[in-house]
């Protein structure tokens, strides 16, 4: 809600013509130690979440494409990337896999559309850090940004959240684990109860007691847990 607000008060004014990128990145300030590369193809959203995280301090540099930001990137130390999941061109997944490809360990964070969670697991298994569903809440977009910028400069903040994640998942039983990953692929209980034998209640028990154990109130929320639990 603050965000599609912040992007109405965009667009309703007279935006200035943007200073490429590219350009930017070359005269950036030398005094900021923190900064955000925000890759999204509506201009709206980019300068909304721009203007969100700068007034954090943050060094931002936004691009409209996947290819556009492959093309000015050089790594520098405490960083992250903040990417819309769905893109002309490269999509989000397929940038963080060729960042992967080229080396480099860019924290990224995935923006999705609203409970999807079959996107979410396709994020994890492409190596995000974290994702966030739109509409894209201020609080839990400056929460994620700042817990990447952690890890790019601690990485034993890593190894420190996958840790907890791993806890929170040790006390599902075999079946539990293997209804999870069903239902974070997006089957539904009817299905998995026919693919698993099973009742369609006893799964939705085996559901409830899945997020009960691991602590969490939505399949988004699980999904990241497990994100979290199979971080690099």
């Amino acid at each position: 809600i603050e965000l599609l607000a912040a992007i109405e008060r965009v667009l309703s004014a007279e935006l200035p013509i943007a200073t490429p990128a590219v350009t930017a990145m070359v005269t950036r300030n030398a005094s900021a130690t923190s900064i955000v590369y925000v890759v999204d193809d509506e201009l709206a959203i980019r300068t909304a979440l721009r203007e969100a995280l700068e007034a954090e301090g943050l060094s931002v540099f936004d691009f409209a494409t996947a290819e556009a930001f492959l093309l000015a990137y050089a790594p520098t130390g405490e960083e992250c990337l903040l990417v819309d999941a769905y893109l002309p061109g490269l999509s989000g997944i397929e940038l963080i896999r060729k960042l992967r490809v080229l080396g480099h360990c860019l924290p990224t964070i995935m923006i999705t559309g609203s409970s999807d969670v079959t996107m979410a697991v396709d994020v994890m298994k492409a190596g995000a850090m974290d994702f966030i569903e739109k509409p894209v809440g201020m609080a839990e977009l400056v929460s994620s940004v700042r817990r990447a910028l952690d890890s790019s400069r601690d990485s034993t903040r890593v190894a420190s959240w996958r840790d907890a994640a791993i806890a929170h998942l040790a006390g599902l039983t075999k079946r539990q684990r293997q209804i999870m990953d069903l239902v974070l692929a997006g089957h539904p209980s009817k299905n998995i109860a026919a693919d698993l034998n099973l009742s369609q209640r006893t799964v939705e028990n085996h559901r409830a007691a899945i997020m009960l154990r691991t602590g969490t109130k939505s399949l988004p929320a699980l999904a990241r847990l497990v994100i979290a639990a199979n971080a690099a």
